[in-house]
C-alpha cells in the first residue's frame, strides 16, 4: 500500500475485521482455519497466536525495510517470522503447555501463513512501524474473530456446549457430531461465508440505491434550476 493511502488505526483495525477480514472476506489461512476450530479453546488460541506474529513481524519488517536489499527481502521476513514464530513457540509450551500440544504441527506453520507473509511484503515493508502495528492488530483481529467464530459455530452445534465459556446447548447425544469433523469444518465455512456475503452484498446494493437516488435528485434540481435560468 502506497504511502498516499495512508490509513488511520481506526481504518486499519476496521479493514482487518470487517472490509479485509482474512477467513470471511479474502478467504486466507485456510489450513488451520480448518484444522483448529473443532473447539472454540483451540480457534481461539490459533487466532491470538497469528496476531501476536503478526504485530511483532510488521513491527520487525517496518523497522528494517530501508536497510533490506530488494532481492532478498523475502528470504529476510522468513527468517523473521521464523525467529518471532519461535518464540511464540517457547511462551506456550512453557506457560500453556496444553493449548502448546492442542495446536500441535498448526503452530510451526504459521511460519509459511500467507496472511503473515503478505502483510509482510504488502504492507510492513512499506509504511512505518506505527501503522504496520496497526496493520498487523487489524488483520490479527479478524483472522481471530473468524477462527473464533467457525470454531463456537462447530463446538456448540457438534457437541452441544462449548467447555471454554462453561455454556451447554442441548445433549451431546443430539448434536450434528459431523460438524467437529474434517467435512463439517468445509460446510460450516461455506456456510458462514454465504451468510456474511448475502448481508454484505445486500448492504452495498441499499448504498447503491441511495446514491443513484442522490444522483437523480440532484440532477432533476439541476436541470429545473437551467430552465428557470432559460
Amino acid at each position: 500500500m502506497s504511502k498516499n493511502k495512508r490509513l488511520t488505526p481506526k481504518q486499519n483495525i476496521i479493514k482487518g475485521l470487517i472490509k479485509e477480514n482474512p477467513t470471511f472476506v479474502l478467504i486466507l489461512g485456510m489450513c488451520p482455519t480448518l484444522g483448529t476450530t473443532t473447539s472454540l479453546e483451540t480457534g481461539l488460541g490459533m487466532g491470538l497466536s497469528v496476531l501476536f506474529v503478526l504485530i511483532l513481524t510488521n513491527a520487525a519488517i517496518a523497522s528494517i525495510r530501508k536497510i533490506v536489499p530488494s532481492e532478498i527481502r523475502i528470504p529476510v521476513y522468513i527468517v523473521v517470522i521464523a525467529l518471532v514464530v519461535t518464540l511464540l513457540e517457547w511462551l506456550l509450551q512453557a506457560y500453556v503447555t496444553p493449548l502448546y500440544e492442542a495446536l500441535g504441527i498448526f503452530l510451526p506453520l504459521i511460519v509459511v501463513n500467507c496472511i503473515v507473509l503478505g502483510r509482510a511484503e504488502a504492507y510492513a515493508s512499506d509504511n512505518t512501524i506505527f501503522d504496520s502495528i496497526f496493520d498487523g492488530m487489524g488483520m490479527g483481529l479478524g483472522f481471530t474473530l473468524g477462527l473464533s467464530t467457525l470454531a463456537f459455530t462447530r463446538e456448540l452445534l457438534g457437541t452441544g456446549s462449548v467447555q471454554l465459556l462453561g455454556l451447554t446447548l442441548f445433549d451431546a447425544s443430539s448434536a450434528a457430531s459431523f460438524l467437529v469433523q474434517p467435512p463439517g469444518a468445509f460446510l460450516t465455512l461455506g456456510l458462514l461465508i454465504g451468510i456474511i456475503n448475502t448481508v454484505r452484498i445486500d448492504r452495498e446494493k441499499k448504498k447503491k440505491a441511495i446514491m443513484d437516488e442522490k444522483i437523480r435528485l440532484a440532477l432533476i434540481k439541476k436541470q429545473k434550476k437551467q430552465k428557470r435560468n432559460n
